[in-house]
């Protein structure tokens, strides 16, 4: 039983259990808004909002954008706002 262990214990690198080296944790992404106190988001700039959405138009979610929950509903409203005055497209040109 201990000589298991021990071979166990040599196969697996990071000497965790639940060590699996085809799922690595991600690092967590940080926000950009939060990280960078003179970065101003703003719905009149279409560059600086085509980020935060994809090819398609779509918003991007927090997951891919990385942005934190207050950020990214400024993020949404942003990009609404400049949809509505026809800054951005709503649907990508088919």
């Amino acid at each position: 039983m201990a000589d298991k262990k021990q071979n166990n214990r040599r196969n697996n690198r990071n000497n965790d259990e639940d060590y699996n080296p085809k799922f690595r944790k991600m690092r967590k992404k940080v926000c950009a808004l939060c990280s960078d106190k003179n970065f101003v988001l703003d719905y009149k700039n279409p560059e600086q909002l085509r980020k935060f959405i994809n090819e398609k138009g779509k918003i991007l979610p927090r997951r891919a954008t990385g942005a934190c929950a207050k950020h990214q509903r400024d993020i949404t409203l942003a990009v609404k706002r400049a949809r509505h005055i026809a800054i951005l497209p709503y649907s990508a040109n088919d």
